[in-house]
């Protein structure tokens, strides 16, 4: 089955599905379907793909978007110059989890982070998502930081 798993950079018209996927999390960003907030999608897909520092992935078995990620380079002056990966909006498709799709999608990630010399790569998870957790730990992530962040208007 995960043969014909096929991970690729998303495109424009994988918007309307991507959104559906953020939108279906029960945790929620506040994604919305509503054609309204189709030009921010637009808009922020534009930004992602002029970035030479981000990549948007979708993972897409059969035809239909099933999952989807997008990694983010970073080089910092800590560890003597340390090139990092970081993985965010990891989204599986709920009714197709438990069948190795987020661990080919992190396996992906990780292969591209090796092919590109990356000495870290690292991702945040909302502290309730502890099945989540498990999973991450299970492919090898650890626990190490505790995270923060500020909402701003």
């Amino acid at each position: 089955m995960l043969d014909a798993l096929l991970i690729r950079p998303a495109r424009q018209d994988d918007i309307p599905a991507l959104v559906a996927l953020y939108e279906a999390d029960e945790f929620g960003h506040g994604d919305s379907r509503d054609p309204a907030f189709l030009p921010a999608y637009r808009a922020a897909f534009a930004a992602i793909q002029d970035s030479s520092a981000e990549d948007l992935y979708v993972a897409e078995l059969d035809g239909t978007i099933v999952g989807t990620f997008q990694t983010l380079m970073t080089t910092t002056l800590t560890g003597r110059g340390t090139l990092a990966m970081i993985i965010e909006a990891v989204q599986t498709r709920a009714d197709c989890r438990g069948r190795g799709i987020g661990a080919r999608m992190m396996a992906f990630c990780i292969d591209e982070a090796r092919r590109r010399g990356v000495k870290t790569v690292q991702l945040t998870s909302n502290a309730s998502r502890t099945d989540a957790h498990r999973f991450y730990e299970r492919l090898g992530f650890v626990k190490s930081h505790a995270g923060f962040k500020m909402k701003l208007a």
